[in-house]
């Protein structure tokens, strides 16, 4: 097996253009091609499929707005209007979700995918093949909504899925359950998108492009990976206790449980809060690039815009609770996270004034994408101004659960939308070659503008209507069918831009390279479209300006690899850029989770149904690991990147600093897990909780027998440096060896606590226990999963040259899964 981490082509393979047949040494088909949509793994690809589907999601959950909205024309009984009660809490619930998970993070990661590698110098990705992986699972997770609709009914108990309407008792339905999988997926894929981009932009940034003078685009993406990286392993962890609690009958937000219900609300906007910064970051990005391209000067206070950023993104981690103003948590707890909320308004005061300061500063061109821009930025302040208040205890007591917080939240995110739409048109040329009708631009963003506000400023004025209800008072009335008549002039304008675009794509003029006066990020640097590896050369930023090093006269993009500014002897590397892998593992994860989903307890379905339940999961888990496994097999070479700034991961392997961002996302796993444990005893009263496992000798020993087995990696690792293939392959036995007999002893455990009636359903205290040491035994079958490999490879002669990286990377897991044990051990046996 070739690791995606091998020395950057020369310009060879630079000189084909996206559309060719043959793309040297990539194997792309054509772009026309379906097949080259299926196996690429280039960025610009990935980047280009993530905008059109997440435009796709755009479309479906603006449909069921438009139903909400139907609905909402008049005060309705129940029964009443074109929506049954449970058809509107459908609609209300998967509009928040597809909007929020399928849209609006998406999109921005479509811009990231294509963008960010030009502006930092980087041929691709560091890991390309978990670029499209990352997209399949994204697209998989989508159609697994769509699927819900067909399986009963999907999630109806709002976009938050608050417990306890969570659970089957409440929300029995199969789709349900499919629901919850696909935000499972969905946070897969953001994980693996997020250790790609991290590694990538630490990693693979050109010779004399610092972090300070990274762009602002990137930037903003940069923090906004690091935030989901960390958020949605709170929301993974969140969502995996509610499907253990759907699927395997654990009780953790059962009705029984003391504090299950306010669990997954810490749990939910833990993710949650900075859910919306994930969401608005980029935008704020791409309105920064968009503000100094069109007022032709440089962002006042830049520095202190960069460092604003940072604040938000590490303050966003510790406001979430002002989202539980309404529960019973003491006044002093809710005083302190009403100061962090009103603090955190500070540096985005700070980024406002400065755009504000950009344009007054500047000569103002006002294009469509200056104008989308602009009005995100209006529309954002109005979203903070009203957000101040929900912020404030007192206040927050009578606006929680109203339209005020419908209004406010979508000021808020859809004013992201908004910069990104105007994003869309700044670098349309960029991604299609094209020019975009600017007429039909500056038209429908008229009427975007008007169909937004008058949807959404009616609701501040209707504040006393119930959120998710469609009951509200009389006098409301016109309020509510303003919003309505809002709404459609609305969806006309994503029909005017969706047109705009299509048929500019179709027919527009060819766009220059940079069509933009006074652009200076590096993508304007290249060709419109970019050929496949970027740029005519090695770019460098050493002498302070943008250069191509190495390249020919002609501009052809023949250029010899470059190391520090220096041309290194030309030779031919060959670079992938094409696998299918990724969309068959996408393929087997959408069978695995519809198979899964009909196993839920209480409510499995009999007869045919059930027997396809069933053999989907065998189908699915089978070819699922099948996938994953050819994947790790297929010989796949990427850029190696690390030539030019590298600062503060100089010298670190892309891949074991890739497994450094994967581990910090895990330790959030297992700390919502860890954490959920400790706050169910707390409720439960720490006095009165008892460990489950009675005897904490079995335990003891597993902790000896993994502490063994973390040695011996240590000892494969001197073996592999002294050239010595039987002492890796003894030693790595040794760990296989060690670590079964920890999952056979842990076995032992289990069914001795099955034979005295204990069972994941017998309380709150046998969930945690058996969750949340599962959770732990799934990472050490993973970790033996990926022993047996190695010692096949190892006694085929691989590792024993003496570099031994990739049982260093393996050793990381390893130990990492040995000390997460030395916490569960005291917290489930002893304490």
């Amino acid at each position: 097996m070739t690791d995606e981490t091998q020395p950057r082509t020369d310009g060879g393979t630079a000189t084909a253009l996206p559309g060719d047949s043959h793309d040297d040494g990539s194997h792309l088909p054509p772009r026309w091609s379906i097949k080259r949509w299926l196996i690429t793994t280039n960025h610009k690809d990935v980047g280009i499929l993530y905008i059109v589907t997440a435009m796709f999601f755009l479309v479906f959950g603006g449909m069921l707005a438009l139903l909400i909205r139907a609905q909402m024309w008049a005060p309705r009984a129940p029964g009443e209007g074109i929506l049954s009660a449970m058809a509107y809490n459908q609609a209300v619930s998967l509009h928040g979700l597809i909007m929020v998970f399928w849209f609006l993070s998406p999109i921005a990661t479509g811009f990231g995918n294509y963008i960010v590698p030009l502006q930092i110098g980087a041929e691709d990705l560091a890991f390309p093949r978990l670029n499209a992986l990352s997209y399949w699972l994204y697209l998989a997770s989508g159609l697994m909504v769509f699927a819900s609709f067909f399986q009963g009914s999907t999630f109806a108990g709002g976009w938050t899925l608050y417990a306890p309407l969570n659970i089957p008792a409440f929300m029995p339905s199969i789709g349900a359950t499919t629901t919850v999988f696909a935000i499972v997926t969905f946070c897969a894929s953001v994980t693996v998108g997020g250790v790609n981009f991290i590694t990538t932009i630490h990693r693979m940034r050109a010779p004399g492009l610092t972090m300070r003078s990274l762009p602002l685009f990137t930037w903003s993406w940069l923090l906004t990976v690091w935030m989901m990286l960390l958020a949605f392993a709170a929301l993974l962890a969140a969502c995996m206790i509610l499907l253990s609690d759907r699927l395997l009958g654990t009780t953790y937000f059962a009705m029984t449980t003391d504090g299950g219900s306010v669990l997954w609300t810490h749990l939910f906007w833990f993710f949650g809060h900075p859910e919306v910064y994930i969401v608005f970051f980029p935008a704020l990005g791409a309105m920064a690039e968009i503000f100094q391209t069109f007022s032709g000067n440089r962002i006042v206070g830049r520095k202190w815009f960069i460092v604003s950023m940072v604040l938000v993104a590490l303050q966003s981690f510790i406001v979430w609770m002002h989202h539980m103003f309404l529960t019973s948590i003491n006044l002093e707890v809710k005083t302190l996270f009403m100061a962090t909320t009103i603090g955190i308004s500070l540096p985005f005061d700070l980024m406002v004034f400065a755009l504000i300061y950009t344009l007054i500063k500047g000569r103002i061109r006002w294009d469509t994408p200056m104008l989308y821009a602009f009005g995100a930025l209006v529309l954002f302040i109005v979203g903070g101004i009203t957000g101040v208040f929900l912020g404030a205890v007192v206040l927050d007591y009578e606006f929680r659960g109203t339209y005020w917080v419908v209004a406010h939240f979508h000021y808020v995110m859809v004013s992201g939308a908004t910069a990104l739409i105007g994003a869309l048109f700044y670098w349309f040329p960029k991604i299609t070659g094209k020019t975009y009708n600017e007429f039909l631009g500056k038209v429908s963003f008229a009427v975007f503008f008007t169909g937004f506000n008058l949807l959404y400023f009616p609701m501040f004025l209707a504040w006393g209507t119930p959120r998710r209800v469609f009951a509200y008072r009389p006098e409301y009335l016109v309020w509510h069918r303003i919003a309505s008549v809002g709404a459609v002039i609305l969806g006309i304008s994503f029909l005017l831009i969706i047109y705009n675009l299509t048929k500019s794509l179709i027919s527009g003029d060819d766009a220059a390279a940079n069509p933009w006066p006074y652009s200076t990020t590096a993508e304007w640097a290249v060709s419109s479209p970019p050929p496949l590896e970027n740029f005519p050369g090695t770019p460098s930023y050493a002498s302070g300006a943008l250069e191509f090093l190495g390249s020919d006269d002609d501009g052809s993009g023949a250029a010899a690899a470059t190391d520090g500014g220096h041309a290194t002897e030309h030779e031919e590397v060959h670079v992938d850029h094409a696998s299918v892998w990724p969309f068959v593992t996408g393929v087997f994860s959408f069978v695995t989770v519809i198979g899964l989903s009909g196993l839920q307890v209480g409510s499995y379905p009999a007869g045919l149904e059930g027997l396809f339940y069933q053999a989907t999961s065998v189908v699915g888990v089978v070819g699922l690991i099948s996938a994953i496994s050819a994947m790790g097999y297929e010989n796949f070479t990427a850029h190696e990147g690390g030539f030019g700034e590298t600062w503060p991961f100089g010298g670190v392997e892309n891949t074991k600093m890739g497994m450094w961002v994967f581990l910090a996302s895990d330790v959030v796993l297992f700390g919502a897990f860890i954490g959920a444990s400790i706050f169910l005893r707390v409720a439960y009263g720490w006095t009165n909780w008892h460990p489950v496992p009675h005897n904490p000798i079995p335990g003891l020993v597993n902790t000896y027998l993994l502490l063994s087995s973390s040695f011996s990696v240590i000892l494969a690792l001197v073996a592999a440096k002294k050239h010595s293939r039987k002492g890796i392959v003894a030693s790595l036995v040794i760990t296989f060896v060690l670590g079964l007999g920890f999952l056979v002893n842990k076995g032992i455990e289990w069914l001795e606590l099955f034979h005295e009636g204990v069972w994941l359903d017998s309380g709150v205290r046998a969930s945690t226990y058996f969750l949340t040491t599962g959770l732990h035994m799934g990472h050490v079958i993973a970790g033996l999963l990926i022993t047996a490999y190695l010692i096949w490879r190892a006694w085929n002669g691989a590792y024993s040259e003496g570099s031994g990286e990739t049982l260093e990377y393996f050793g990381l897991y390893w130990h990492f899964v040995d000390i997460v044990w030395l916490f569960l051990f005291p917290l489930f046996y002893i304490v």
